[in-house]
């Protein structure tokens, strides 16, 4: 073997050996942390709703024990508060943000609404009301929004009315019926949901034929917002973990203080008119008015806080990101803008014909505060603009007074 071809082997060698240490080095200090931060984030997409699984497992072995089941790590044999066969037209809509729980009856060719509930409380909150309008020759589809009920909880993205948006529109796009053609259906919003509603008819007006907003977040002035409640939502402040835990102690229903379905919860305990507003404390407010004894507000979201993981982060998210106070310059003013064009007759703008929205407040909501809202209302959207009506209660008129606010509502069509 030639001497210098000897010589020349260990060197190459030990180049192979630099190049390759290198190689791991960048691989360990550089690649491994974007490919292992990728791998979690892939893994926490979406959290899962434990209570929607269960239920399915128990159905796909076809036993009777069903009811048991769904309440999930409960030793009781006691039916969960909210069913996932509560109402008439179940069904679970896959999509890329997670599993939506979905419900759609009444007359195919009736007048179509769509019904979205509050920010803790899920769709069953609204049962009563649904049931009027399909009582009297309407489709209705209603949902759980991404965390509440049995809907999953996308874990990666804000809770924002972007998100949201995208979320009613895959709900519409689940059903067998079309509902997005010029003035296809009505929109009714109660609390977050209204100003979900808002936000929605302020970019797709086109195919609405009315929008109803009921005790609706949006224009609730930020002066309302308690500063311990400023520090606790803020972000940054305190570590994930523990705002989790201190967010679903808060969450925990307890005798004598407002529920989670209130946006801010310490604002429910001042004092409307000089009369206390928790007259009607809401967490008990029975899920449906003709059953009393029945399940309340606070066993739903008592259950949410145990069966669906993904409720305390989209609760979180959501007082952080949705639009619920200070929308003033917002959404709220570009729909005026779209209201304001169709009072002016423009043809080339379809949906919600004459430019008007319905408002319903309640005569004693310590959170939507009527004097405030009607005066805000009207500045934003333009004294042509809303049809506003009072009725008597809190907070909680949706869920408690449902056969009236579809009567209400109805009414505001004609």
């Amino acid at each position: 073997m030639p001497q210098h071809y000897a010589l020349r082997t260990p060197r190459t060698l030990d180049y192979a050996l630099v190049a390759g240490a290198a190689c791991l080095s960048i691989y360990w200090w550089y690649l491994r942390p974007l490919v292992y931060q990728d791998s979690r984030r892939s893994q926490n997409r979406v959290i899962r709703c434990n209570a929607r699984e269960a239920a399915r497992s128990i159905l796909l072995q076809g036993t009777k024990s069903r009811s048991s089941a769904v309440s999930t790590g409960s030793a009781e044999e006691e039916p969960p508060p909210y069913q996932p066969d509560a109402f008439p037209g179940a069904r679970d809509a896959e999509t890329a943000y997670g599993t939506i729980k979905v419900f759609e009856w009444g007359p195919e060719h009736g007048e179509k609404v769509l019904l979205l509930h509050g920010i803790g409380t899920p769709c069953v909150a609204l049962g009563d009301m649904a049931r009027q309008f399909a009582r009297r020759g309407c489709r209705v589809m209603m949902f759980d929004l991404f965390g509440r009920g049995y809907s999953d909880a996308p874990g990666d993205l804000l809770y924002d009315d972007r998100l949201y948006t995208t979320q009613i529109l895959l709900v519409l796009a689940s059903s067998p019926l079309s509902w997005t053609g010029t003035s296809a259906f009505h929109i009714v919003g109660y609390s977050l949901g209204g100003a979900l509603a808002a936000s929605f008819a302020a970019y797709h007006a086109n195919v609405l034929r009315s929008a109803t907003f009921i005790c609706p977040g949006g224009l609730i002035r930020p002066s309302h917002v308690s500063f311990k409640s400023r520090i606790f939502y803020s972000e940054g402040i305190l570590p994930s973990w523990l705002l989790s835990r201190l967010a679903k102690q808060r969450l925990e229903p307890k005798p004598g203080t407002p529920s989670a379905d209130v946006p801010d919860p310490e604002a429910a305990l001042d004092k409307v008119d000089g009369r206390d507003a928790d007259e009607v404390v809401f967490d008990q407010v029975p899920v449906r008015a003709d059953d009393a004894s029945g399940p309340k507000v606070g066993d739903v979201v008592k259950w949410q806080l145990r069966n669906n993981a993904g409720f305390v982060p989209a609760y979180v998210s959501s007082i952080r990101h949705a639009p619920i106070y200070g929308h003033h310059d917002g959404v709220w003013k570009l729909l005026g803008e779209q209201l304001a064009w169709r009072r002016r007759g423009d043809e080339s703008r379809p949906g919600l014909p004459g430019g008007k929205i319905c408002l319903i407040l309640a005569e004693r909501d310590p959170i939507v505060i009527k004097e405030e809202w009607i005066a805000d209302s009207i500045a934003v959207l333009g004294e042509d603009a809303v049809d506003i009506r009072i009725i008597k209660g809190g907070h909680e008129i949706a869920i408690s007074k449902g056969r009236e606010v579809a009567d209400v509502t109805m009414a505001s069509w004609r």
